[in-house]
């Protein structure tokens, strides 16, 4: 059977071994994970779907249990800086032993049946869950809802934050097709939790198909502001004086409304206090969402990667930079709206500089050339090697009372935070 002594080693055999990053379908996953625990029993499970604001609602879903003294899993992805960020318990990433000695299991029962790089994870994660003792599981939708393995798992609660466009040619070129996707998470008879203000019409239809219980934003539950503080409130239950959520940005009102709605639905099994819930949003803490260091020209990073993330992107930078020269550090997939996503940033941006990355999906000096000369964005440099030199001119150009911002790719944000833990 097929062994590594590193973790390095089982991810670079892993990518190698499917012809596809991404081959979405259960049938795969599904019968794997039969075969490795064929007497499953499921901890109580919260998935969370969506374009924007997965990562948010886990981390505030997971510091709320965590401060209940729960025992908590939670599987996101991607990572940034560690693989092992993808499964944590209790709010630490596993050990590189516990997933090599969960990637063996599955390569024990696979039985020659063609794994994605992201099954293998997926698979890995459920597995060491299931063997901890765990009094919750989060698991985060990969990609879309209906065909992620992560779906292979019927949750007791479902939450979809928010309906963007974004991954079209896996899930469609509208919010309807994309909705339709996201909602295959539902199921019958179990909350189906809606984030979004105007979720397309699919993800409603989608919810009375499946007989599941639908609450939407802002018609089922809310939140309403009240100068520093804010009211969570649902079927006449409410929760008043609510600190303001620890993660920036006004979408973090509904992620964190939605959450609670959540938690709410599962308290007949896990009873949670309104304090455990008061210092779970105020502890949550979340790598590039906003993320600022601090210094004499402070840097913002956000993994923002599609229009409407960055939507939300530029409504912060407005409220809370208002007065500051903003220089972008700036590198995305080629697979994305870039063009969408330069309109909506260059009203708040000053300058441009443009890093390659050297992901094999991320858009090449030329493909970012041309986009930027169909703009109306000017002010753009080019011709650095990678990252360093680029955050290194930015820096050169700005001054006291600038800001840098670091936005458009996980993994950029990950180049940024690797070298700032080297200097």
């Amino acid at each position: 059977m097929m062994r590594f002594n590193s973790l390095e080693g089982w991810l670079k055999w892993q990518e190698s071994l499917h012809p596809l990053a991404i081959d979405l379908g259960l049938e795969r996953a599904a019968k794997v994970f039969g075969e490795l625990n064929p007497d499953y029993v499921k901890p109580p499970t919260i998935t969370v779907g969506g374009t924007n604001g997965k990562g948010s609602c886990i981390a505030y879903l997971e510091a709320i249990y965590k401060a209940q003294g729960y025992r908590v899993g939670a599987y996101t992805s991607p990572h940034i800086l560690q693989y092992n960020e993808r499964i944590k318990i209790d709010g630490k990433p596993v050990s590189d032993e516990l997933i090599c000695e969960a990637f063996a299991r599955i390569e024990a029962v696979r039985n020659n049946m063609s794994l994605s790089y992201f099954e293998f994870g997926t698979l890995a994660a459920l597995d060491i869950f299931c063997r901890s003792g765990l009094d919750v599981q989060l698991l985060e939708v990969g990609l879309g809802g209906r065909l992620d393995a992560v779906n292979i798992i019927d949750p007791d609660v479902a939450v979809i934050a928010s309906i963007g466009i974004d991954h079209v040619e896996w899930l469609g070129e509208t919010r309807e097709a994309i909705g339709r996707e996201k909602s295959g998470i539902f199921r019958a008879a179990t909350p189906a939790i809606v984030g979004d203000l105007e979720p397309p019409e699919s993800v409603l239809q989608s919810a009375i198909d499946k007989q599941a219980l639908l609450y939407c934003i802002g018609k089922d539950f809310g939140y309403k502001k009240q100068s520093t503080r804010w009211n969570w409130f649902c079927n006449g239950r409410q929760i008043k004086q609510l600190p303001e959520p620890g993660l920036k940005g006004e979408h973090q009102y509904r992620n964190a409304s939605s959450v609670i709605l959540a938690v709410n639905q599962l308290a007949q099994t896990l009873p949670v206090s309104d304090a455990s819930i008061r210092q779970g949003l105020e502890n949550v803490h979340l790598a590039g969402r906003f993320q600022l260091i601090d210094g004499k020209i402070p840097v913002l990073l956000d993994v923002g990667h599609n229009p409407q993330a960055v939507r939300t992107l530029v409504e912060y930078l407005i409220k809370t930079f208002p007065d500051k020269r903003v220089h972008a550090i700036f590198s995305m997939m080629r697979d994305k709206d870039i063009a969408g996503v330069l309109e909506i940033m260059n009203p708040v941006v000053h300058d441009w500089f443009f890093a390659p990355l050297t992901n094999p999906r991320a858009a090449t000096e030329s493909l970012m050339r041309e986009t930027f000369l169909r703009s109306a964005v000017r002010n753009i440099f080019f011709g650095f090697a990678g990252f360093s030199e680029a955050f290194d001119a930015a820096r050169k150009q700005s001054q006291e009372g600038d800001l840098l911002l670091v936005f458009g790719s996980f993994f950029l944000v990950s180049e940024y935070l690797a070298e700032f833990e080297k200097r």
